[in-house]
């Protein structure tokens, strides 16, 4: 369910970016953080262990434009990919409006990608949500390496709802704005109908007023710390945040999704 703030006149949507480690869902918000106006989105967000070496979630919120009166966000969203850390993908997942499944093109890699979207099934359960009925993409990336898995054969094991898909290489930009685009077109109608009970065709370019538009302009880095990424791209603003345990990951995403309404 979105986050709204009748106060402040805010919405925030919660958009989820799950796969495998390694599949691209960092590499899809730092391509989408890099390609926007820095009046169109927020500080990129990573919140780690101690160790600096497991993720918990990348965070970064961008401007989606008026839904009515109110002021709407996208809350871009990772899971990490290491199965050993299925309780942060659960937490993470809680109040998700929609979700990108990030999967890995490569051949060898097409056992991770079902086992991790076995694991979504499961614990959209856990939180009480079937998938059939979540806003979903599937963004098949990798698609400029070699020894790929065919697009039919990813349909027929993961796709079964006909939901969406888009042929991506995040890593150079391509199919990552259109798979937000996408996610949008199904998330925004559907927030629309829940929180004023609308039932309506929704021209998502107008409700993203084309927010989504290259600058050339360079990002000052923060706290002297940068990102390394491909030639040519803007260097990422990364605010990294440390935690001791689940607990204290459970607490800090219930209270940045408080925050962003605020």
């Amino acid at each position: 369910m979105p986050n709204i703030n009748y106060v402040t006149k805010s919405l925030a949507i919660k958009i989820i970016y799950y796969g495998p480690g390694l599949s691209g869902k960092t590499t899809n918000l730092r391509y989408i953080y890099n390609h926007l106006n820095k009046d169109s989105r927020g500080e990129f967000l990573c919140l780690e262990t101690p160790s600096e070496r497991t993720l918990f979630f990348d965070l970064l919120p961008v401007k989606a434009g008026m839904i009515r009166e109110f002021e709407t966000h996208f809350h871009l969203m990772t899971v990490p990919g290491q199965v050993f850390l299925e309780a942060s993908r659960k937490s993470v997942l809680k109040g998700a409006d929609g979700i990108v499944f990030v999967a890995d093109s490569q051949v060898p890699l097409l056992d991770a990608n079902l086992e991790n979207f076995s694991g979504l099934k499961k614990n959209l359960l856990h939180n009480d949500i079937d998938i059939n009925l979540m806003p979903l993409v599937f963004q098949y990336n990798k698609r400029d390496l070699e020894d790929l898995i065919p697009v039919d054969a990813f349909n027929r094991l993961f796709n079964s709802m006909d939901a969406p898909f888009v042929e991506s290489s995040a890593l150079y930009g391509k199919g990552v704005f259109e798979t937000l685009s996408e996610i949008a077109k199904q998330v925004v109608p559907r927030v629309k109908e829940k929180i004023f009970w609308e039932r309506i065709k929704t021209d998502v370019n107008n409700v993203m007023k084309r927010k989504f538009a290259v600058t050339k302009e360079q990002i000052i880095i923060k706290r002297e710390k940068t990102v390394t990424l491909e030639p040519g791209e803007d260097q990422l603003q990364m605010k990294k945040i440390k935690f001791m345990s689940q607990e204290d990951v459970d607490m800090e995403i219930a209270k940045l999704q408080q925050d962003f309404l605020d």
